[in-house]
């Protein structure tokens, strides 16, 4: 059984993020399809909204719902289905990815290790835009005209968004900010 825990979203009360290992699912986004035990609580009003992030389940509660009524039931449901990782389907939103868990991702990698490898060499990069598929950013402070940089987003940053986002299209720097 895959280790699953429950997370508020803040400012969001009919929102549950269910932690998960990395991977679990092969994609992120908005699931269109469901295995049959969550799809059952999406077809009789319990759930709004599946997304998969790359280290988490999002669940959207429908108005009225409760988590303290409802959250046992989705729980046993999520366990199931995550037992059975080709039932999930991802939402074609209009052929293009969606670029919000890749936003996040790219910005943990950017306040944390890929971060931390940049100022402690005087440097700084900063998301700039994910758009997409694509991570712009920016490369300040000693980053800047740096001939590691390159090596750093494409070691440090584009190798591990890829691990986790397949749709990653490419990590670009932007020239015309520092």
């Amino acid at each position: 059984m895959i280790p699953i825990h429950p997370q508020p979203v803040a400012d969001h009360p009919e929102q549950l993020r269910w932690i998960t290992p990395a991977g679990v699912l092969p994609f992120t986004g908005v699931a269109a399809a469901l295995p049959a035990p969550l799809a059952a609580l999406r077809e009789d009003g319990t759930l709004a909204k599946v997304r998969v992030d790359p280290t988490a389940i999002v669940t959207t509660l429908h108005p009225g719902r409760q988590w303290s009524r409802d959250g046992a039931r989705v729980r046993t449901a999520l366990h199931t289905a995550l037992a059975d990782p080709s039932g999930w389907t991802p939402a074609d939103v209009r052929g293009e990815p969606d670029d919000g868990p890749l936003r996040v991702a790219a910005q943990e990698l950017l306040d944390g290790p890929v971060g931390d490898l940049a100022r402690s060499h005087g440097g700084h990069i900063e998301l700039v835009d994910v758009r997409d598929g694509t991570v712009t950013v920016t490369l300040a402070g000693a980053c800047h005209g740096c001939p590691a940089a390159r090596t750093t987003l494409r070691q440090g940053l584009e190798d591990r968004l890829r691990r986790s986002h397949p749709q990653l299209r490419a990590v670009t720097a932007d020239p015309h900010r520092r």
